[in-house]
């Protein structure tokens, strides 16, 4: 009796975990939005740029936002704005004018692309890993 009532309660903890596995997805950057805008400049992988001037630093930023409504594109695409925006702020706290070779990251799965990007997406949450060099770059 025991070993049913155990097995049971199992079974339906498997059962309501199995839907609630994370996602990796690779989704287009032009949809996403993230590399206008804002002020700072934004250069994803390999994406060309004019000649730096002077190299600040490395940054990189984990951010993790609850899922509304949305579906999961649209989830991973605001974690992405969300990074995007902590590496603009990084640029103007350190006298940076772009940000350059911004890769993105869900644990293991990474993007060097200029454009895609990597996220994670579950059913409760999106969660991004943005990691970028904060440069001076040359005038045009």
């Amino acid at each position: 009796m025991k070993k049913a009532l155990m097995l049971g309660a199992l079974t339906i903890a498997v059962a309501t975990l199995a839907g609630c596995a994370t996602q990796v997805k690779s989704l287009p950057l032009a949809a996403a939005g993230g590399e206008s805008g804002g002020g700072v400049p934004v250069y994803f992988g390999e994406q060309s740029h004019p000649a730096v001037k002077r190299d600040i630093g490395d940054v990189s930023y984990s951010v993790r936002i609850a899922r509304k409504v949305s579906g999961p594109d649209d989830a991973c695409r605001e974690a992405l704005a969300e990074g995007v925006s902590k590496l603009r702020a990084a640029a103007r706290e350190r006298s940076a004018n772009a940000v350059i070779d911004v890769t993105t990251r869900f644990h293991s799965s990474e993007s060097n692309s200029s454009r895609e990007f990597t996220c994670g997406v579950s059913p409760s949450a999106a969660a991004i890993a943005v990691s970028g060099r904060l440069v001076l770059l040359e005038a045009n």
